[in-house]
């Protein structure tokens, strides 16, 4: 809707996981690096958790954009399978053509496709996200395939990217094996409160921000202003947001329509005052 009064090519902060709007914050790029080095070391399994909104999802998807072409993944969204079910979805998204759905048989057609994959110089990484919500037999399923192995490397990587729910999962007695084979984690936390207005700056100029004459573009007007978030309407972001990019997102979207009826380009305190009435039950913090 408002798209075409900001001069924007697309909105900024919609909540979809995009890795074109993947933001290099000191939290984010530390992820990245623990994701590099466990998948290049071949470390097996790789825990990545955050709370609601941190952007796991979304730097899993830049992750998969920055690899190699000899890494090869399959990237399972929903894991709210039965066993058999999990395994053909895994090698299904590997691009394996399963012959039958015998557990067995899907096991030793994914067994053969891994050694000939890392006979090719290959390495086959499996991300699963949601993975908070995996039953322990699941859990203990994706151990055994992680023991899949040559005398020397692990064929399969496995990231297991959760909400902290996950830990606990981890962390019963019955998955202690899983515990122990988890050689690389990482937690992602909320962006620094000094790095919201560049994270807002950065998403607006993914999004094609520009200057543009005020007043719907009108000819008759030619001073331009960009779009601009006051340092108050930062520092009211911030408070709400906790420095979740989720809550900014929701919260900046908000904004840009606000100011779309209002006909401004800048974002002031009282626009992200009234936004945040509208959006008070998302706060993360109990006011």
């Amino acid at each position: 809707m408002y798209c075409r009064f900001y001069g924007l090519k697309e909105r900024p902060f919609n909540v979809t996981s995009d890795p074109a709007f993947f933001f290099s914050s000191k939290k984010h790029k530390e992820a990245i690096s623990h994701l590099v080095y466990g998948v290049s070391q071949r470390k097996g399994i790789i825990v990545l958790t955050g709370e609601i909104g941190t952007g796991k999802t979304t730097t899993c998807r830049f992750f998969l954009n920055q690899v190699g072409k000899n890494v090869k993944t399959a990237f399972i969204l929903n894991p709210a399978f039965s066993e058999t079910q999990l395994l053909e979805s895994i090698i299904k998204d590997f691009g394996i053509p399963p012959k039958n759905k015998v557990k067995l048989d899907m096991i030793w057609e994914l067994n053969n496709f891994l050694l000939r994959q890392s006979n090719a110089g290959n390495n086959l990484v499996l991300i699963v996200d949601e993975a908070q919500n995996l039953k322990p037999n699941l859990l203990e399923q994706i151990r055994l395939l992680s023991n899949l192995e040559t005398e020397k490397d692990k064929l399969l990587q496995v990231i297991l990217v959760g909400q902290p729910e996950l830990n606990n999962r981890i962390n019963l007695y019955d998955l202690r094996q899983l515990r122990q084979r988890i050689m690389v984690r990482y937690h992602i936390g909320p962006l620094d409160a000094d790095e919201i207005k560049p994270y807002i700056n950065h998403r607006l100029q993914v999004a094609g921000a520009q200057n543009r004459p005020e007043g719907h573009g009108s000819a008759s007007n030619s001073r331009s202003q960009e779009i601009k978030f006051s340092d108050e309407a930062i520092n009211s972001i911030s408070r709400f947001s906790a420095g979740t990019p989720r809550l900014i997102n929701m919260l900046c979207d908000r904004a840009l329509l606000a100011g779309f009826v209002a006909e401004t380009s800048h974002i002031d305190f009282n626009i992200i005052k009234r936004c945040i009435e509208e959006l008070e039950s998302y706060s993360v913090r109990a006011e």
